[in-house]
């Protein structure tokens, strides 16, 4: 995880911050709140949270999912910039967290444009799927617990629309998935489900080399 793109320097990373981050007020309350958080590397890059911004524009995102909250930043971000109807249902299990994302979420007066739904992620998405709800998607985001990755991967694909985008963070995870003999098992998993993606003809590709790895999977 990390709170910035790995790779730069932290004299090029507060060059590109200071010009290109168009940042909310309620956006960078929340980002500084939480770099005083005990587990502040959760929390995604500015410069990430603003891709995301782009992208939900470009693709024209009413629909979107989050597997993996943490404090907000993201979902905030993207509720930001949906359409008036438009709806985050985001997943997580903390309460303890999410008690931080919702009071930021009210402060910036997005809080029911969010549906937060506290329980295991992949019992979420298996609820949302057995509503009807497969394929009326546009976006997922997924930053959570590692080795099932792949099982939210492929819930999140049977819930978007063909042209609907699924983006995986950490999909470097610190660079260690060019080790070739990680005994790491959430590290394993990324490796696998990399190569997954690869090969997946139900998806175009693209893996940048943005914040931790963004995996960019199009719906077919």
């Amino acid at each position: 995880m990390s709170a910035q793109s790995i790779g730069l320097s932290d004299e090029l990373h507060e060059y590109l911050l200071s010009v290109s981050l168009r940042e909310s007020e309620a956006m960078r309350q929340l980002r500084e709140e939480t770099a005083e958080h005990p587990m502040s590397q959760m929390q995604i890059a500015p410069e990430q949270a603003q891709f995301f911004q782009f992208l939900i524009r470009l693709i024209g995102a009413r629909r979107t999912l989050e597997v993996g909250v943490f404090t907000g930043y993201s979902a905030l971000a993207v509720a930001e910039v949906l359409p008036p109807n438009g709806e985050v249902v985001a997943c997580d299990v903390s309460e303890e967290y999410t008690q931080v994302a919702r009071r930021h979420w009210r402060a910036a007066g997005v809080a029911d444009a969010i549906d937060l739904r506290l329980a295991p992620a992949a019992e979420t998405l298996d609820a949302l799927l057995d509503d009807g709800q497969a394929g009326t998607f546009d976006f997922a985001f997924i930053d959570a617990d590692k080795e099932p990755y792949d099982t939210y991967y492929e819930q999140s694909l049977r819930l978007l629309r063909p042209g609907g985008v699924v983006a995986l963070d950490n999909m470097f995870r610190d660079g260690r998935v060019a080790e070739a003999d990680v005994e790491d098992e959430s590290v394993r998993a990324i490796q696998r489900l990399n190569q997954k993606i690869r090969d997946d003809d139900r998806v175009d590709l693209s893996l940048l080399p943005l914040a931790d790895g963004v995996t960019l999977a199009m719906k077919r």
